[in-house]
């Protein structure tokens, strides 16, 4: 139990800084990429938090200072300029990289194993740790030892023996008991 305490706390420690730094505003987006129109800026950086950073892969195009990451940035805004909706936006950049360009791609046939790949892995697991535990035998210092074909006849009356005799622990159980 201590021990589950101590893993607890030390994940809940890594958790809250990582919660943080991920919390933060993109600072990425530089001053000559920015919108005049306050609402397209507005919506141009709700559709790059939802888009990918090819290059840093798991960072949006928002958050990244890649130069593919600006290309794209760049883009969404002439998109949006252009007329386009939200949608749209993300639809061209769809068609152009494929789904992996959405941090969170939608569920289908081709991104069926990406989304129940984590719950696969988290069952094979239980499975494995399940299947160990059943299979594992008894520690061999707690089983009495049974298999006497090793010993000469005279070690086998001393095994008895020793085994007939009472422990100091039973003994003191039974005197304990008595009073």
């Amino acid at each position: 139990m201590r021990n589950f305490c101590l893993i607890v706390s030390i994940l809940v420690a890594l958790a809250i800084p990582a919660s943080v730094i991920t919390a933060t505003p993109g600072f990425a987006v530089l001053p000559d990429e920015k919108l005049s129109d306050p609402n397209l800026e507005n919506r141009a950086r709700e559709i790059s938090k939802d888009i990918r950073c090819l290059v840093c892969q798991n960072q949006s195009i928002d958050d990244s200072n890649a130069d593919l990451a600006r290309d794209l940035r760049i883009i969404v805004r002439e998109r949006l300029t252009a007329g386009d909706s939200n949608q749209q936006v993300k639809d061209y950049l769809v068609a152009r990289y494929g789904d992996y360009v959405l941090l969170t791609p939608p569920l289908n046939l081709e991104t069926v194993f990406l989304w129940a790949g984590p719950f696969l892995l988290v069952a094979i697991g239980m499975v494995i740790i399940f299947l160990w535990y059943r299979n594992r035998t008894p520690e061999t210092d707690a089983t009495p030892i049974t298999n006497t074909t090793g010993l000469s006849p005279a070690e086998r009356q001393r095994l008895a023996e020793l085994m007939a005799e009472e422990s100091p622990q039973e003994r003191s159980t039974e005197k304990s008991g008595k009073m």
